[in-house]
């Protein structure tokens, strides 16, 4: 990683969370991983109404490589060496109206953005990273993890510790 320099002051973990490429595959105890969902958890969301769901998978279990699957080729590519997958959905009706019906959520995204910027800075100051994605083949992805309509796929993520950059191709260094 390149020094990085903030043009104002700002904490020390904001220039520590960094979304490296290069992973070293170790495990990340299950404690540890509950804490950085736990960080996701507490972060704001309109109406208190917490839209995010976070759908993982650690490296060897029984999900690793159908997850992997679910993310474009180029992503499959390096993050293989991560030691967790997770998919960030959120739910677009999180809350009902006065009547009892379902209540479209503008900001669901947005919560599940907050969400996903906690459970990285918590990584980071646990020792390890978390790099975000786009790159998801999303209607397979839908299909695969089986999301009623009102959820939307927003992200995915992985966790891990940094490995060697060397492991990576010229492009994806």
């Amino acid at each position: 990683m390149t020094a990085r320099t903030p043009d104002h002051p700002v904490d020390p973990l904001f220039i520590e969370r960094w979304s490296p490429r290069a992973f070293d595959g170790s495990d990340v105890p299950d404690a540890d991983l509950q804490t950085i969902f736990e960080a996701a958890r507490w972060a704001p969301s309109a109406f208190n109404s917490q839209p995010w769901h976070f759908l993982y998978a650690k490296r060897g279990d029984a999900n690793w490589e159908r997850f992997l699957s679910l993310l474009i080729p180029w992503n499959q590519g390096w993050a293989h060496t991560a030691s967790v997958l997770a998919y960030m959905i959120s739910d677009t009706t999180p809350q009902t109206d006065r009547d009892g019906n379902p209540k479209h959520s503008s900001t669901h995204a947005f919560d599940t953005g907050a969400a996903w910027a906690c459970l990285a800075l918590q990584a980071t100051r646990m020792g390890y990273h978390a790099h975000g994605m786009s790159g998801i083949q999303y209607e397979l992805a839908r299909t695969e993890l089986a999301l009623p309509e009102r959820y939307q796929i927003n992200a995915a993520c992985v966790i891990g510790r940094i490995g060697d950059v060397a492991q990576l191709d010229e492009k994806q260094r």
